[in-house]
């Protein structure tokens, strides 16, 4: 019974939220930008785990910043035991940004590290990096415009 009202509720949910327009698309990315995105220092990035905020991050950055794939320096966080040329191929595969534009891979070493943690991010965290390559309106000024819009939009809260 609880799988069938889980599925009924996601399928009326779908309904209601019926397609993203640009606009939905903008506003979602804000958002996330927001809660995942750095704030400081007048650099673009983006750092999760979940695949789904990082396709949605892509998509945002893609076709609402009009990024193109040179823009982009992702690198990965991972832990010891993780395979890295695996956990670099997934997060390619996410974000159709090839292999060789990977920066150096990041090892979690800590030793104080919970037993009850392994395993719990098979493939890291992906960290999105944005680059102007040389296009003043991708750096700065970029994230002066999204830390706007997150102003403009917490005004109105």
């Amino acid at each position: 019974q609880r799988m069938t009202n889980i599925k009924m509720m996601k399928e009326i949910a779908e309904k209601e939220l019926g397609k993203l327009s640009k606009r939905d698309l903008w506003f979602l990315g804000i958002g996330l930008y927001w809660g995942e995105g750095s704030k400081l220092y007048e650099t673009i990035r983006m750092i999760n785990s979940d695949t789904n905020i990082i396709k949605m991050s892509m998509k945002w950055f893609r076709e609402i910043c009009y990024l193109k794939n040179e823009n982009f320096s992702p690198s990965v966080h991972v832990y010891p035991d993780t395979n890295i040329e695996k956990t670099i191929q997934y997060w390619s595969n996410v974000t159709k940004i090839p292999k060789n534009q990977f920066k150096k891979t990041q090892i979690d070493r800590r030793k104080n590290k919970s037993d009850k943690k392994k395993n719990k991010l098979p493939y890291g965290t992906l960290h999105i990096q944005i680059n102007s390559c040389g296009n003043k309106k991708f750096g700065r000024s970029l994230h002066r415009r999204i830390m706007g819009w997150i102003e403009s939009s917490s005004k109105q809260i």
